[in-house]
């Protein structure tokens, strides 16, 4: 995964839209039975609330996403707008949200399954989750391939369920959704109102937005200009399919049937209208459709751990490659977490659903709030699309109401989500801080050699790690040491002016800057050596400079690529923007 897999493993249009396809497009087996429980008929009005969200962050995710297309999604962009503690509570989230999406995607597929033939739910939910490890293992193509084989026939299946919904329309009329009518309207009048109906309704149907976040996990093993149509094709499949489905539903079932049924309603709902042979396709199709999410979640967890890793949030043997370009390391830890996670909850899903709730609603939440950050501090980092400020603002607002209503109607989600939530962060920020840590275990083992030579080697680039700074003045110098001060721990610190034109003054005037710098004794904890490179700042430079210094790119930090640059953002293979 990530930026070190070879080009030729980069997904075009259709096999990144499966992927990321499978998750989204896999709501409409159980968000249209939400929807209706809480706003009956009003549920595909709900519905499209829900695709107005998501055309907001369709722009918001492309503006933040294009301009810095690199594995990560809502961390990615935090990182470069903010700081590292900030953008770790996004990949915390992230990951939570790629666990309960596994985890309940596995579980409730083999509960479909288990209604036709019987199978021990637990253990065949592992078996799914090992065998969908096992394919990422394999490579991104394979997975693909996969992924688009159960996304065609997941649409095949949803275009065949509309036809007859529309047909039985034809022959029987609207009687049924009257019918619904007449009890909401009641229902409505005992839950206090319209509005407060649409707000739980709404809050509960973000449920189908779960997956849009997945392509910019993976944008890194994606080609050029595919992530946008990803965002696209995605908002279309959700526009039309989940308003629809709904409308059918709600005038083929009456209300307490959708109610009792509402987790396998798409099942009962085509028993109805094409009896036992629809019912059978639809539910080969949810445990088909839910098994691909699972493997979204495996490829998109891949993406962002292999890049918290790689930044020092999470253990560096999670940046282990294999010669398919898969972190088999990563994938096989998550496997782990996954099955231990569904043993020891013994498959109740309560606990899980609060937490995937509220981390991906959380998730989006902060990758609106990031591109916000990005406007205001990245100003002129160069972009192929700017998102209209409103349109981040209304989109947070959204989501983050979500997490409110979410929290309102049921407190139990707030509960499981932060008893996840807290071990995993403090997790992230021993890594993030481990410097203390370092330097405490060394000072007292200093009296044994041996372990505090061991203790040393072991951690000596955590504690000693080299970090390359570009910079094209002085006065940028001090934001970029300000910067590594809170956000890393490495101390050997290598300064690089690119200066083609020797009478230009800046080299000699960031010189002076480091030489003032020393002799004040302000970040003396720093060793810095200054490097002057006749050449022009350009994905050539920092390439043949990082080889050099033997210095990976996310260790490598600039200020933001303009519009005046010949060169884009991804031609520098991940840099770090930090003014």
């Amino acid at each position: 995964m990530g930026s070190n897999q070879d080009h030729h493993t980069k997904l075009g249009e259709f096999f990144a839209t499966s992927i990321c396809g499978n998750d989204i497009l896999s709501s409409v087996l159980y968000v249209s039975g939400i929807a209706a429980v809480f706003t009956g008929v009003f549920a595909p009005v709900v519905l499209l609330l829900v695709v107005g969200v998501l055309y907001l962050y369709k722009a918001v995710y492309t503006e933040a996403v294009e301009a810095l297309p690199v594995n990560g999604g809502a961390y990615n962009c935090l990182l470069n707008a903010s700081s590292k503690m900030f953008a770790s509570v996004a990949g915390v989230m992230t990951i939570l949200s790629y666990i309960a999406t596994a985890v309940i995607s596995a579980k409730v597929a083999i509960e479909y399954l288990h209604s036709i033939v019987s199978v021990p739910v637990i253990p065949a939910t592992i078996v799914l989750l090992l065998v969908f490890a096992l394919l990422v293992i394999s490579g991104m193509k394979d997975s693909a391939k996969v992924a688009s084989g159960i996304f065609i026939f997941h649409l095949i299946t949803l275009a065949t369920f509309i036809v007859f919904g529309i047909l039985y329309f034809l022959n029987n009329g609207i009687g049924e959704f009257m019918a619904n009518y007449s009890e909401t309207l009641s229902t409505i009048t005992e839950n206090g109102g319209l509005l407060p109906t649409l707000f739980f309704g709404f809050s509960a149907s973000l449920l189908g937005v779960s997956g849009f976040e997945s392509s910019a996990n993976f944008v890194e093993d994606q080609k050029k200009g595919v992530f946008r149509k990803t965002l696209r094709n995605m908002l279309v499949g959700v526009a039309i399919f989940n308003p629809l489905i709904g409308l059918l539903v709600l005038n083929t079932l009456p209300m307490e049937t959708i109610v009792i049924s509402k987790d396998f309603l798409l099942a009962d709902a085509a028993l109805s209208l094409g009896g036992d042979m629809l019912k059978m396709l639809i539910v080969t199709d949810a445990f088909l459709v839910l098994s691909g999410a699972v493997l979204t979640a495996f490829v998109g967890v891949s993406g962002l751990m292999y890049r918290m890793a790689a930044d020092n949030c999470l253990p560096g043997l999670f940046t282990k490659v294999n010669k398919k370009g898969a972190n088999p390391r990563i994938v096989i830890f998550f496997f782990v977490l996954c099955s231990s996670i569904l043993v020891l909850t013994g498959g109740d899903l309560l606990s899980l659903a609060g937490v995937y709730t509220i981390s991906f609603l959380g998730v989006m939440t902060l990758f609106a709030f990031g591109n916000l950050l990005l406007k205001r501090s990245r100003p002129r980092l160069a972009r192929t699309y700017r998102a209209p400020v409103i349109y981040a603002v209304l989109a947070g607002s959204a989501t983050a109401a979500g997490i409110v209503g979410n929290i309102m109607i049921d407190m139990n989600n707030l509960i499981f989500f932060l008893t996840y939530f807290i071990p995993t962060l403090l997790v992230v920020f021993f890594y993030i801080y481990q410097e203390y840590s370092l330097n405490f275990l060394l000072s007292v083992t200093r009296r044994f050699k041996k372990i505090n030579e061991y203790l040393y080697r072991r951690f000596d680039d955590a504690i000693d790690g080299n970090y390359l700074i570009f910079v094209k003045s002085a006065k940028k110098l001090f934001y970029a040491l300000d910067y590594l001060n809170k956000n890393e721990i490495g101390r050997n610190l290598y300064v690089v002016v690119c200066q083609k034109d020797l009478s230009d003054k800046n080299y000699q005037e960031v010189k002076d800057m480091l030489e003032m710098i020393e002799k004040s004794g302000l970040y003396e904890q720093y060793v810095i050596k200054l490097i002057h490179r006749q050449a022009d700042f350009d994905p050539e430079t920092v390439a043949e400079i990082s080889h050099e210094l033997e210095i990976p790119a996310n260790r490598i930090l600039i200020g933001s690529i303009k519009e005046h640059h010949t060169f884009s953002y991804d031609e520098l293979g991940g840099v770090r923007i930090i003014f």
